[in-house]
């Protein structure tokens, strides 16, 4: 009995941490196409617009860029996303200019998962559909429908783009 009501009231502790994080994470983005599933702390920027469906399980977002993540977006734990970088090439400092920043921007398609521990930098574009592979560092652009992975991150397979098309056009979204 006092297991069944330990459990319930874990289950309602759950509950509300997710509409509080979810509330939380509505007011700190720019847009926001539907209520985002956020299951543990996250960090997001006045610059991120959500699409519907998105499922954040950790992440944080730093830097001043644009972050625009798509419909029915995926993501594992402590994921992070850097959106700028200190200017080093024409700076007036050395190693950087500790006074100037270039804003980068991050664009994820729709229907993409992103395995635990992936980093993104400023700069990059994943494709619709994409599969990022878990403690990857992804510091260039993804295709569509590719699964990519390692340090840096290399497209290593495709998805069975006709399957995935399918799924897709019969809406079956997780």
């Amino acid at each position: 009995m006092l297991r069944q009501l330990y459990r319930s009231i874990l289950i309602a502790r759950h509950r509300f941490l997710r509409r509080l994080r979810s509330r939380r994470a509505m007011r700190c983005v720019a847009s926001c196409k539907s209520i985002p599933n956020v299951n543990a702390k996250c960090v997001f920027t006045r610059t991120t617009h959500l699409g519907h469906n998105t499922n954040f399980n950790g992440i944080q977002i730093v830097g001043g860029g644009r972050v625009v993540i798509g419909d029915n977006f995926h993501s594992g734990t402590e994921i992070r996303m850097i959106t700028q970088n200190h200017r080093y090439d024409d700076g007036n400092a050395i190693p950087y200019d500790s006074k100037e920043y270039v804003l980068l921007d991050i664009e994820i398609g729709d229907n993409v998962w992103l395995g635990d521990r992936v980093i993104l930098l400023g700069g990059i574009t994943i494709g619709e559909g994409a599969i990022i592979q878990a403690g990857s560092v992804v510091v260039s652009d993804v295709p569509k429908c590719a699964i990519a992975g390692g340090h840096p991150a290399k497209v290593f397979k495709m998805r069975d783009v006709e399957h995935y098309e399918n799924l897709k056009t019969q809406g079956k979204f997780a």
